[in-house]
């Protein structure tokens, strides 16, 4: 029997600990290659992973290094032979390891890019649920993907769709034969059927998805709609495809998960209940098929579909996303990283939900550097430096009581 061994990159997030309850499951059948997990990272969450340690016996851990004293002292007498790393450093360590044949990447913002450029210059399979490291560093990673032979599976949902859609799928950066446009679907987050205004909602409301159970960032980023602005520019490195080939629209009921139009004017979609462990679990048999414990879709209980033109002036964080990917350069990285930091704000309290795309926007006009072709010291620098403009916009903000105007 062939053993896949696997590693997760944030296994205590909300697409982590989905893939692990898939792992569990197709282990369980009686046919396949049984998948190991041979390592396993998180942040400060110990309590989790403790757990996942007892129940997947890893090789080896990695966690933050603020609580890796802790955990090495509670793992030494009862997995004595366990590997704890910490920081940057055992993230790239794990992703890179001979042991390791198949990444699963979910770790939550820019944190996953070098781990993710180890994996794939050792032409390892990656399945990607890291946009960010997409969106800030794209062209440098496809052509490193290209470079080294590794294979790139998408687990977004709406990526993992367009894979599927595709007649002979391919997630090289190369956009494939007879295809129009992509047709990008968004849940509308929160907010979008919100009466009034936007100023006083609270991050509680924020975290209210109407379809998805995610992580508290990502669920922010729906919100703003930043969360689709990543994923275009996601998909146009994904699939070579164009920003301006990339349409958006909104979906309520998150069952179109995305669709792709080809140049004889036909359009397929893939549809089924919003539920991760579809798009996980195919990325880890894929090209296989295997049954899941997701509901079964039916149709005639679906009342309607809908879908709707996004309103960019009301959700400018969108706008200003599909912005930065146009431009490209260090812009993506200088945007997503006065994202991270703005949406930390407001999950801290510091700044209202419409101070968001304020400090964004702000950050973005104050380090709008052009380089043409970034290196990654030139796109970890910028990340950088727009991380402490947003810093410095949040506490002026906080001394003021006033946002920096997007104006």
């Amino acid at each position: 029997m062939t053993v896949r061994r696997l590693a997760v990159l944030g296994s205590t997030g909300s697409i982590g600990v989905n893939a692990l309850d898939v792992v569990s499951r197709l282990n369980r059948e009686a046919r396949g290659p049984r998948r190991d997990v041979w390592g396993l990272s998180a942040h400060r969450n110990v309590t989790l992973l403790q757990k996942q340690i007892k129940t997947f016996r890893p090789k080896a851990v990695v966690a933050d290094a603020a609580v890796v004293a802790a955990l090495k002292e509670w793992a030494r007498p009862r997995f004595p032979n366990l590997q704890v790393w910490s920081g940057e450093e055992g993230l790239v360590r794990l992703a890179s390891h001979p042991s390791v044949d198949f990444l699963l990447s979910s770790v939550v913002g820019a944190v996953g890019l070098t781990p993710l450029f180890a994996a794939l210059k050792k032409g390892k399979t990656v399945a990607l649920a890291n946009k960010e490291a997409l969106v800030v560093a794209g062209d440098l990673l496809m052509a490193a993907a290209r470079r080294h032979k590794a294979t790139v599976l998408p687990v977004d949902s709406e990526h993992s769709a367009m894979f599927q859609c595709l007649p002979i799928p391919s997630a090289d950066g190369v956009r494939p034969l007879g295809l129009k446009r992509l047709v990008l679907t968004a849940s509308g987050g929160a907010f979008y059927r919100h009466e009034g205004s936007l100023d006083e909602v609270t991050p509680e409301q924020a975290l209210r998805h109407p379809t998805w159970k995610m992580g508290r960032k990502i669920t922010v980023d729906c919100a703003t709609l930043t969360n689709k602005g990543l994923e275009a520019i996601e998909a146009h490195h994904l699939f070579g495809v164009p920003l301006d080939d990339i349409h958006i629209v909104i979906h309520p009921q998150s069952i179109v998960h995305s669709l792709v139009e080809f140049v004889d004017g036909s359009m397929l979609a893939q549809l089924s209940h919003p539920d991760m462990r579809v798009p996980i679990q195919y990325a880890l048999t894929y090209p296989e098929r295997r049954p899941s414990p997701v509901k079964p879709l039916r149709l005639e209980e679906i009342r309607k579909l809908e879908f709707h033109t996004p309103d960019f002036r009301r959700f400018p964080c969108l706008k200003m996303a599909l912005e930065a990917g146009r431009r490209g350069g260090l812009l993506p990285a200088v945007f997503n990283g006065a994202n991270e930091v703005a949406v930390q704000s407001f999950l801290d309290g510091k700044i209202p939900f419409t101070g968001i795309p304020r400090v964004i926007g702000a950050v973005m006009r104050r380090c709008a550097e052009r380089v043409s072709f970034p290196t990654l010291p030139d796109i970890v620098s910028a990340d950088r430096r727009a991380r402490q403009k947003a810093r410095e916009m949040v506490e002026s903000w906080q001394q003021s009581r006033e946002v920096p105007c997007l104006s």
